[in-house]
Protein backbone atom coordinates (compact mmCIF):
# COMPACT_ATOMS: atom_id res chain seq x y z
CA UNK A 1 0.00 0.00 0.00
CA UNK A 2 2.86 2.57 0.91
CA UNK A 3 4.37 1.80 -2.32
CA UNK A 4 1.60 2.28 -4.28
CA UNK A 5 1.20 5.93 -2.66
CA UNK A 6 4.65 6.58 -3.24
CA UNK A 7 4.71 5.77 -6.95
CA UNK A 8 1.48 8.22 -7.58
CA UNK A 9 3.55 11.16 -6.49
CA UNK A 10 5.00 13.64 -9.04
CA UNK A 11 7.51 15.75 -7.41
CA UNK A 12 10.69 14.15 -5.51
CA UNK A 13 13.07 15.83 -3.24
CA UNK A 14 16.60 13.67 -2.69
CA UNK A 15 15.17 10.45 -4.68
CA UNK A 16 12.18 10.72 -2.66
CA UNK A 17 8.55 11.01 -3.69
CA UNK A 18 7.64 14.07 -1.79
CA UNK A 19 4.16 14.98 -2.25
CA UNK A 20 2.52 12.07 0.53
CA UNK A 21 5.57 13.09 2.92
CA UNK A 22 4.33 17.26 2.97
CA UNK A 23 0.79 15.98 3.56
CA UNK A 24 2.37 13.54 6.20
CA UNK A 25 4.68 16.17 7.76
CA UNK A 26 3.93 19.61 6.26
CA UNK A 27 5.66 21.12 3.33
CA UNK A 28 9.28 21.62 4.11
CA UNK A 29 9.19 21.34 8.34
CA UNK A 30 8.72 25.04 8.79
CA UNK A 31 8.65 24.69 12.36
CA UNK A 32 12.24 22.96 12.34
CA UNK A 33 13.63 25.44 10.47
CA UNK A 34 13.52 28.14 12.52
CA UNK A 35 16.64 28.67 14.62
CA UNK A 36 16.33 27.96 18.42
CA UNK A 37 18.49 30.83 20.28
CA UNK A 38 20.15 29.72 23.63
CA UNK A 39 19.81 26.35 23.64
CA UNK A 40 23.25 24.29 24.73
CA UNK A 41 23.62 21.18 22.70
CA UNK A 42 26.62 18.62 23.83
CA UNK A 43 27.43 16.06 21.19
CA UNK A 44 29.22 13.21 22.82
CA UNK A 45 31.12 10.65 20.35
CA UNK A 46 32.79 7.56 20.65
CA UNK A 47 34.88 6.34 17.83
CA UNK A 48 37.58 4.01 17.52
CA UNK A 49 38.20 4.73 13.81
CA UNK A 50 36.49 7.91 12.89
CA UNK A 51 32.99 7.31 11.70
CA UNK A 52 31.59 8.76 14.72
CA UNK A 53 33.62 11.28 15.19
CA UNK A 54 32.26 12.27 11.45
CA UNK A 55 28.83 12.16 12.41
CA UNK A 56 29.03 14.32 15.45
CA UNK A 57 30.71 16.64 13.26
CA UNK A 58 28.41 17.13 11.14
CA UNK A 59 25.61 17.46 13.90
CA UNK A 60 27.47 20.37 15.33
CA UNK A 61 27.82 22.16 11.61
CA UNK A 62 23.40 21.54 11.72
CA UNK A 63 23.21 22.44 15.14
CA UNK A 64 24.99 26.00 15.30
CA UNK A 65 23.11 26.43 11.97
CA UNK A 66 19.52 26.20 14.08
CA UNK A 67 21.59 28.40 16.59
CA UNK A 68 22.94 26.33 19.56
CA UNK A 69 25.82 26.95 21.29
CA UNK A 70 27.42 23.72 21.07
CA UNK A 71 30.49 21.52 22.31
CA UNK A 72 32.00 18.55 20.59
CA UNK A 73 33.02 16.08 23.05
CA UNK A 74 34.27 12.58 23.64
CA UNK A 75 33.58 9.86 25.86
CA UNK A 76 36.71 9.23 28.33
CA UNK A 77 38.79 5.86 26.64
CA UNK A 78 38.79 2.81 28.68
CA UNK A 79 40.60 0.54 26.52
CA UNK A 80 44.40 -0.24 27.70
CA UNK A 81 46.94 1.79 25.71
CA UNK A 82 48.26 -1.40 24.52
CA UNK A 83 45.26 -2.21 22.92
CA UNK A 84 45.42 0.58 20.96
CA UNK A 85 48.83 0.79 19.81
CA UNK A 86 48.72 -2.91 18.10
CA UNK A 87 45.91 -1.41 16.20
CA UNK A 88 47.02 0.93 13.30
CA UNK A 89 43.75 2.69 12.93
CA UNK A 90 42.81 3.61 16.18
CA UNK A 91 46.14 4.62 17.14
CA UNK A 92 45.91 7.42 14.70
CA UNK A 93 42.32 8.18 15.33
CA UNK A 94 43.57 8.60 18.88
CA UNK A 95 46.02 11.15 17.94
CA UNK A 96 44.00 12.85 15.68
CA UNK A 97 41.56 13.99 18.19
CA UNK A 98 43.63 14.14 20.93
CA UNK A 99 42.46 17.98 21.10
CA UNK A 100 38.70 16.83 21.67
CA UNK A 101 37.88 17.61 25.40
CA UNK A 102 36.59 13.96 27.10
CA UNK A 103 33.31 14.54 28.59
CA UNK A 104 32.90 15.36 32.22
CA UNK A 105 29.45 15.49 34.50
CA UNK A 106 29.84 19.30 34.04
CA UNK A 107 28.89 19.01 30.63
CA UNK A 108 25.86 16.62 31.14
CA UNK A 109 24.40 19.41 34.15
CA UNK A 110 25.55 22.29 31.54
CA UNK A 111 23.29 21.10 28.29
CA UNK A 112 19.89 21.59 27.70
CA UNK A 113 20.17 18.75 24.98
CA UNK A 114 22.46 15.96 24.12
CA UNK A 115 23.11 13.91 20.86
CA UNK A 116 25.62 11.09 21.50
CA UNK A 117 26.84 9.27 18.42
CA UNK A 118 28.31 5.59 19.50
CA UNK A 119 29.54 2.04 17.31
CA UNK A 120 27.89 -1.02 18.17
CA UNK A 121 29.22 -3.50 20.46
CA UNK A 122 27.23 -6.57 19.75
CA UNK A 123 24.43 -4.74 19.81
CA UNK A 124 25.07 -2.63 22.82
CA UNK A 125 26.51 0.42 23.80
CA UNK A 126 30.34 0.49 23.53
CA UNK A 127 32.10 0.07 27.16
CA UNK A 128 33.12 3.45 27.11
CA UNK A 129 29.96 5.33 27.06
CA UNK A 130 28.60 2.95 29.50
CA UNK A 131 31.28 3.54 31.96
CA UNK A 132 30.65 7.25 31.74
CA UNK A 133 26.88 7.02 31.99
CA UNK A 134 27.41 4.87 35.51
CA UNK A 135 29.27 7.75 36.91
CA UNK A 136 26.51 9.90 36.14
CA UNK A 137 24.31 9.05 39.52
CA UNK A 138 24.71 11.86 41.66
CA UNK A 139 23.26 14.08 38.63
CA UNK A 140 20.26 11.58 38.26
CA UNK A 141 19.82 11.69 42.17
CA UNK A 142 19.68 15.35 42.07
CA UNK A 143 16.98 15.33 38.87
CA UNK A 144 19.81 17.37 36.91
CA UNK A 145 19.15 14.88 33.90
CA UNK A 146 15.23 15.23 34.11
CA UNK A 147 14.11 16.76 30.91
CA UNK A 148 17.20 17.04 28.99
CA UNK A 149 16.47 16.30 25.33
CA UNK A 150 18.55 13.33 23.86
CA UNK A 151 19.27 11.91 20.47
CA UNK A 152 21.03 9.30 19.35
CA UNK A 153 23.21 7.94 16.32
CA UNK A 154 25.30 4.86 15.78
CA UNK A 155 27.25 2.79 13.04
CA UNK A 156 28.02 -1.01 12.57
CA UNK A 157 30.26 -2.89 9.43
CA UNK A 158 27.11 -4.15 8.31
CA UNK A 159 23.57 -3.24 7.45
CA UNK A 160 22.06 -5.78 10.56
CA UNK A 161 25.11 -5.43 12.64
CA UNK A 162 23.20 -4.09 16.05
CA UNK A 163 22.71 -0.27 15.25
CA UNK A 164 19.16 0.13 15.95
CA UNK A 165 19.54 -2.10 19.21
CA UNK A 166 22.22 -0.09 20.19
CA UNK A 167 20.38 3.13 19.89
CA UNK A 168 17.37 1.78 21.88
CA UNK A 169 19.63 0.36 24.62
CA UNK A 170 20.98 3.93 25.03
CA UNK A 171 17.43 5.15 25.36
CA UNK A 172 16.81 2.84 27.86
CA UNK A 173 19.27 4.45 29.86
CA UNK A 174 17.51 7.88 28.73
CA UNK A 175 14.61 7.24 29.87
CA UNK A 176 15.67 6.45 33.94
CA UNK A 177 17.43 10.14 33.60
CA UNK A 178 13.87 11.56 32.60
CA UNK A 179 15.18 12.45 29.56
CA UNK A 180 13.26 13.48 26.57
CA UNK A 181 13.92 11.58 23.47
CA UNK A 182 13.87 13.18 19.99
CA UNK A 183 14.16 10.76 17.93
CA UNK A 184 13.68 11.67 13.62
CA UNK A 185 11.45 9.39 13.32
CA UNK A 186 10.20 9.82 9.67
CA UNK A 187 9.67 13.40 10.04
CA UNK A 188 12.17 14.15 6.69
CA UNK A 189 12.69 12.34 3.56
CA UNK A 190 15.75 12.00 4.07
CA UNK A 191 15.85 9.36 6.65
CA UNK A 192 14.57 6.96 4.11
CA UNK A 193 17.78 8.00 1.61
CA UNK A 194 20.09 6.99 4.45
CA UNK A 195 18.41 3.60 5.39
CA UNK A 196 15.40 4.06 7.12
CA UNK A 197 16.21 4.18 10.94
CA UNK A 198 13.67 6.18 12.91
CA UNK A 199 15.44 5.84 15.77
CA UNK A 200 18.33 7.96 14.59
CA UNK A 201 20.68 7.77 12.51
CA UNK A 202 22.85 4.54 11.49
CA UNK A 203 25.40 3.88 8.74
CA UNK A 204 27.04 0.90 7.93
CA UNK A 205 30.91 1.02 7.76
CA UNK A 206 32.52 -0.51 4.99
CA UNK A 207 35.88 -2.89 5.55
CA UNK A 208 37.77 0.18 4.14
CA UNK A 209 36.48 2.34 6.50
CA UNK A 210 34.14 4.16 4.76
CA UNK A 211 31.12 5.25 5.07
CA UNK A 212 28.52 3.06 2.99
CA UNK A 213 25.43 4.95 3.05
CA UNK A 214 25.27 9.01 2.48
CA UNK A 215 24.18 9.74 5.68
CA UNK A 216 25.26 13.58 6.02
CA UNK A 217 21.44 14.67 5.20
CA UNK A 218 19.88 12.41 7.91
CA UNK A 219 22.85 13.59 10.66
CA UNK A 220 22.02 17.27 9.88
CA UNK A 221 18.22 16.93 9.97
CA UNK A 222 18.41 14.63 12.98
CA UNK A 223 21.00 17.53 14.54
CA UNK A 224 18.09 20.43 13.69
CA UNK A 225 15.43 18.57 15.21
CA UNK A 226 17.17 18.04 18.49
CA UNK A 227 17.69 21.37 18.80
CA UNK A 228 14.20 22.73 17.18
CA UNK A 229 12.61 20.21 20.40
CA UNK A 230 14.85 21.39 22.96
CA UNK A 231 13.68 24.84 22.40
CA UNK A 232 10.28 23.83 22.80
CA UNK A 233 10.83 21.94 26.17
CA UNK A 234 12.76 25.40 27.61
CA UNK A 235 10.24 27.68 26.79
CA UNK A 236 7.53 25.50 28.12
CA UNK A 237 9.74 25.21 31.29
CA UNK A 238 9.27 29.11 31.11
CA UNK A 239 5.88 29.62 30.96
CA UNK A 240 4.51 29.87 34.73
CA UNK A 241 2.01 27.12 35.48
Amino acid sequence: MFDKILKNQTTFKGGIHMGFFSRLFGAENQEEAKPMANIKLAIVYYSSGGTNYQLAKWAEEAAKEAGAEVKVLKFPETAPQAVIDATPGWKAHVEATKDVPNATLDDLDWADAYIFSVPTRFGNMASQVQSFFDTAGGLWFHGKLANKVVSAMSSAQNPHGGQEATILSLYTTMYHWGAIVAAPGFTDAVTFAAGGNPYGTSVTVGQDGKMIEDVQAAVKHQAKRTVTVAGWVKEGQAVPV
